[in-house]
């Protein structure tokens, strides 16, 4: 489903993104409970407290994901109209990212800050609060995935299509911190290449965009699903 596999290319492109790549030391070094030194020098990371982390943020914007079509779907008599507005709404979202336009509002950065103690439960709970907390920060990308929600005829859709969002976003969260060794060698080479990320990605939610408004969308994913029908397990 061509819809799913947008939505875990914009989870890895929030991941590659300059306000979180950075950040994942941090999350993973007070996450696991245990300073940076300390998890360069050991062989091995304990990655359930970031499975759980992710756990945390994948609830949040999953929970995004099923209000963005439960909202939709009240407003099914106007699918036509919902999805020329959710178009609109990518490509002005994908020109923000490429950074043809600068609108403001859309570069707010609200970091978290965090007291809890990082055990199990706390781990959830400050995944949680980055999903509430960042969501400003990777807003033009989830707010790509949930307009494709929004157009989506029942909710079970739209939950897949922020889970397979918060995958896109978990799953390199969780290699990082297992391998954060490599990780940090990663991060330093990829600093560089943070422009030309953001530049790909925009050009990907530009062009679901313009397939919305042209109701091409759908007809693309059937024809890639005539030539990989495996795909169609998953939606």
């Amino acid at each position: 489903m061509l819809e799913l596999f947008i939505a875990l290319s914009a989870g890895l492109i929030s991941f590659l993104s300059p306000c979180v790549l950075p950040l994942i030391p941090g999350y993973v070094s007070y996450i696991s409970g245990s300073s940076l030194n300390e998890l360069l020098e050991s062989k091995k990371t304990n990655i359930f407290p970031i499975i759980l982390f992710s756990l945390g943020f994948s609830i949040v914007f999953i929970s995004f994901g099923a209000t963005a079509t439960f909202l939709g779907s009240l407003v099914l008599d106007y699918s036509y109209e919902l999805r020329i507005i959710a178009g609109i709404f990518i490509i002005i979202f994908s020109l923000q990212i490429i950074g043809l336009i600068n609108i403001k509002f859309l570069n707010y950065e609200k970091r978290v800050h965090s007291n809890i103690t990082p055990s199990n439960f706390g781990s959830i709970l400050i995944g949680m609060a980055f999903g509430f907390g960042w969501t400003p920060c990777i807003g033009p990308i989830l707010g790509s995935i949930l307009a494709l929600a929004a157009v989506e005829d029942s909710i079970n859709k739209g939950v897949l299509l922020l889970l397979f969002y918060s995958l896109g976003l978990a799953i390199p969260f969780v290699l990082s911190g297992y391998l954060i060794q490599r990780f940090m060698i990663f991060s330093k080479n990829l600093k560089n290449k943070m422009q030309l990320i953001s530049k790909i990605g925009g050009g990907l939610l530009l062009i679901t965009g313009i397939l919305m408004i042209t109701n091409q969308l759908q007809a693309l994913g059937y024809y890639i699903l005539e030539y990989i029908p495996v795909l169609g397990n998953f939606g």
